[in-house]
């Protein structure tokens, strides 16, 4: 069990990245079934992306992770923009996609060692990063929808866990999160988490 110092207290971190990877998988299918085809269209808080980019940016992360763990080596060539990659109906693509990730990580061995395109690292270490990409970006696209959708806690806290050692000029960077945006004084546990990665929690798409 892992202790991480979050908003000034000392939290205890239950979640294992297999199980915060799972749950995220379940956290953004719900996001998913939230869009009408018409929504997919629509802005998302990720500048410069649309809600259907956003969800092509996820499959392929998930694709490309599940490949790795099937013993293959694929090459991370992403498209651009994320949403070319979808074919047919979104939430069918990401269906068959979350269905063949789940099927391969339950039950996985966290210490089991492969190669990535970050070096050589245990498949826990390798679940972390997808597992908050999940939440986040699960978040996003219910935005694009005008819903809101609250980060589970013990999501949050794994996030904290996940992020804390990484030098906070490395997260604060194009590859990882903004700038902090502040939250508002009656913000619950989740808006102050989504302002923490750099997002208005009040954001909304254009109409």
């Amino acid at each position: 069990m892992v202790c991480v110092r979050h908003c000034g207290r000392l939290t205890q971190v239950t979640l294992q990245p297999d199980v915060a990877f799972l749950r995220g998988l379940d956290f953004f299918s719900s996001a998913v079934r939230q869009l009408s085809a018409e929504d997919w269209q629509r802005a998302s808080p990720c500048q410069g992306w649309r809600a259907l980019d956003v969800l092509g940016h996820v499959g392929q992360a998930t694709r490309f992770g599940t490949l790795l763990l099937q013993g293959a080596q694929p090459a991370w060539s992403p498209i651009e923009p994320p949403g070319a990659v979808i074919e047919g109906s979104p939430q069918a693509w990401w269906d068959d996609l979350a269905g063949q990730a789940h099927s391969v990580v339950e039950g996985v061995d966290l210490s089991q060692e492969v190669d990535s395109p970050m070096g050589r690292r245990s498949i826990g270490q390798g679940l972390s990063f997808p597992a908050l990409d999940l939440y986040i970006h699960g978040w996003d696209i219910a935005k694009s929808a005008g819903c809101d959708l609250a980060i589970p806690p013990e999501a949050i806290e794994f996030a904290h866990a996940v992020i804390a050692p990484i030098p906070a000029e490395q997260v604060r960077s194009s590859r990882i999160f903004a700038a902090e945006k502040p939250a508002p004084v009656d913000a619950t546990e989740s808006e102050v988490f989504v302002a923490w990665t750099g997002r208005d929690p009040a954001w909304h798409a254009p109409e």
